[in-house]
């Protein structure tokens, strides 16, 4: 079954469809006759939940050990009334991309001093 979230952001609402079958899901409660949960809390604040997790990840692969000249995440967002916003699974597991990036030209200049 389908259920419309809304939540408050700076911008305005925020409206999401969400799937009420999906595990650990919890239902808000609605008054009679409404079409749209209202969640508590604002959209950014259940953003925050995964913000933390690509701050963490880009300040892994920016560390000087591997030192690429461009990191790109992609993670699935889904978002919860209760949770708020979790990084999505495929499947039975978590799903996170990361791909760094090596320009060689610039490796060549780095070992030439320029």
């Amino acid at each position: 079954m389908r259920e419309l979230l809304r939540w408050e952001s700076e911008e305005g609402p925020v409206v999401v469809e969400v799937d009420s079958r999906e595990p650990g899901f919890t239902s808000v409660s609605k008054k009679p006759g409404h079409e749209i949960h209202d969640v508590q809390g604002r959209f950014e604040e259940a953003l925050g939940n995964v913000r933390g997790a690509a701050v963490s990840a880009l300040r892994t692969f920016r560390d000087r050990t591997l030192n690429p000249d461009e990191v790109s995440l992609e993670f699935g967002v889904k978002l919860n009334a209760a949770a708020g916003a979790v990084i999505a699974k495929t499947s039975a597991e978590g799903h996170l991309v990361v791909r760094l990036t090596w320009r060689h030209e610039d490796a060549e200049d780095a070992r030439d001093g320029r």
